[in-house]
C-alpha cells in the first residue's frame, strides 16, 4: 500500500510554520509497513487544492491531507473536496454536536462561524475529533482513499492513531506489511567515504533499502526492510547491520540511535568507571553533553572550563615551563590537563581539550580546526593532535567534543581497568 501526505496553509508553505505534521505521519505510516511515495505542501487556493487532490486520486491509493478545516474563509480544504467529487456540502448533525459540546464542556457558546466545521462533502465519512473543533472526514476519490484531518498537531496525531490507521488496517486485511529500520551511527569518516564503503550492500542484500543521513557531526547508516515476515526480516536487518559494522569498524558508535555521550556514557558504567573533564577550547560543551544524561552522577565526577593559561596552571596544575615552551594548544599540555582533571577528582580517567576554534587565532603551524585532545587513565597518558575545521566556531567546537568523546571511546574498548 502507498500513500501520499498533503499539508495545507499558507503559513506551512510560506515557511512562516514548520510542517511537523507530515514528519509524523510518515513515520506512522512506514512503521504500519505503507510505503510513503510523495509529501506535498500547497497554501489556501481553492483551484491549486482541487487540482492537487485529483492528481493524487488518479494514481495514489491512500493520502493523508492536514489543514484547511477551520471556521475561516482561508479554510477551504473542504469545499475542494466536494468540487472534486462535485457534491454539496451537507449539514452533519453529529459533527455540529459535537462542535457544540466541544464548547459547552469549556462553558461557552459555539460561535456562529464553527457551524461551518460541520459542513462535510455529502456522502464522506466523518471522522470525530474528540479534543478540537475541526471533525475530520473520509471519502475515496478517483479509487484513491482520502483521509481529511485538521492541521492541529495534537488534534492530527490522536485522530491519525483512533481514526485513520485503524481504518487502513482493515483495508489492509489480515497481512500485514512491516516496515523495519536500523539506524547505525558513525563519526570520523565523512559522508562520500561512508557512500563509498556501502556500494556493495545490495549485493548481499538486495532486499534492503540504503539511506545516508548528515546528522552533524555524525553521519547515520538507515536500513530499511519492507516485508510481511517479521521474524525472518529482523533476522536479515541483523546480517546486514553486521555487513555494515565490518565495513565502517570502529567508526560505528551505536545501533540504537544513541548520542556519542550516551554511549561513552554506557561504557563507564558498566565497568564502574568514572570521569573528569578539563575543557577549554570546547568551553563546556562536553559536560553538558554528559550531563544530558539521567544517571550521569554514576561516572561523572568532576568539569572544569580552563580557558585562561591561569586557570589550567592554579586548578589543574599544569606547569608553567609545559605553556611557556609549548603554548597553550599542543599535546602535551593537554596531557598534564587531563592528568590534573583526574587527580584533582580522583577519578579513572581524565579527558582534555584544547584547540583553535576559530574564526580567528589560527597560525601556518596551529590553522583554525588545530585540536589537541588528551586522556589520562589506568593505561597511561595518550593524547592526539587532528585538524577539523569547518569554517565556523560552533561547528568546530562540536566537532572537537565528538572527536574527544570518540577518543575516550576508543580508549574504554581497548580495555577500561578498574582502579
Amino acid at each position: 500500500m502507498r500513500a501520499e501526505i498533503v499539508a495545507t496553509g499558507d503559513e506551512i508553505r510560506t515557511g512562516a510554520l514548520v510542517d511537523s505534521n507530515s514528519a509524523y505521519i510518515a513515520d506512522q505510516l512506514e512503521q504500519e509497513g505503507i510505503e510513503v511515495t510523495r509529501h506535498h505542501v500547497i497554501g489556501d487556493d481553492l483551484p491549486m487544492l482541487v487540482s492537487l487532490f485529483r492528481e493524487i486520486g488518479g494514481r495514489g491509493e491512500v493520502a493523508v491531507i492536514t489543514g484547511g478545516l477551520g471556521p475561516t474563509e482561508d479554510d477551504l480544504t473542504t469545499a475542494a473536496a466536494a468540487r472534486v467529487l462535485g457534491v454539496d456540502l451537507a449539514l452533519d448533525e453529529q459533527a455540529l454536536e459535537e462542535v457544540k459540546a466541544y464548547f459547552g464542556q469549556r462553558g461557552r457558546t459555539m460561535p456562529p462561524s464553527n457551524r461551518k466545521q460541520a459542513l462535510l462533502p455529502r456522502g464522506a465519512e466523518r471522522l470525530s475529533n474528540p479534543i478540537g473543533t475541526a471533525p475530520g472526514f473520509c471519502m475515496i476519490m478517483e479509487g484513491c482513499t482520502f483521509f481529511f484531518l485538521p492541521g492541529v498537531p495534537h488534534e492530527m496525531r490522536r485522530m491519525l492513531q483512533e481514526q485513520v490507521l485503524t481504518r487502513l488496517r482493515a483495508m489492509r486485511g489480515e497481512t500485514r506489511a512491516f516496515r523495519l529500520t536500523r539506524v547505525i551511527s558513525t563519526f570520523g569518516l565523512p559522508e562520500s567515504k561512508v557512500g563509498e564503503r556501502m556500494a556493495g550492500i545490495h549485493s548481499p542484500f538486495p532486499s534492503i533499502k540504503l539511506g545516508l543521513r548528515a546528522k552533524f557531526p555524525e553521519i547515520q547508516v538507515k536500513l530499511y526492510l519492507n516485508t510481511t515476515d517479521e521474524t525472518e526480516g529482523r533476522r536479515l536487518l541483523e546480517r546486514a547491520t553486521e555487513w555494515v559494522s565490518e565495513q565502517l569498524g570502529i567508526h560505528v558508535f551505536s545501533y540504537e540511535e544513541r548520542t556519542l555521550a550516551e554511549e561513552v556514557g554506557i561504557l563507564l558504567k558498566r565497568h564502574g568507571l568514572t570521569l573528569a573533564l578539563a575543557e577549554s577550547c570546547t568551553g563546556g560543551l562536553l559536560s553538558n553533553w554528559l550531563t544530558n544524561t539521567a544517571g550521569s552522577s554514576d561516572y561523572f565526577l568532576f568539569g572544569a572550563v580552563t580557558y585562561s593559561n591561569e586557570s589550567k596552571m592554579r586548578v589543574l596544575g599544569v606547569s608553567p615551563e609545559t605553556l611557556g615552551h609549548y603554548g597553550a594548544v599542543h599535546e602535551e599540555t593537554v596531557r598534564e590537563m587531563a592528568q590534573g582533571a583526574r587527580r584533582v577528582a580522583g577519578a579513572t580517567y581524565g579527558l582534555a581539550t584544547s584547540g583553535i576554534a576559530g574564526p580567528h587565532g589560527g597560525t601556518p603551524e596551529k590553522p583554525v580546526g588545530t585540536l589537541c585532545i588528551g586522556v589520562d587513565g589506568p593505561q597511561g597518558t595518550r593524547s592526539r593532535t587532528v585538524t577539523l575545521s569547518f569554517g565556523q566556531r560552533v561547528m568546530n567546537r562540536k566537532l572537537f567534543a565528538m572527536a574527544a568523546l570518540d577518543l575516550l571511546r576508543r580508549t574504554l574498548l581497548e580495555g577500561p581497568v578498574r582502579t
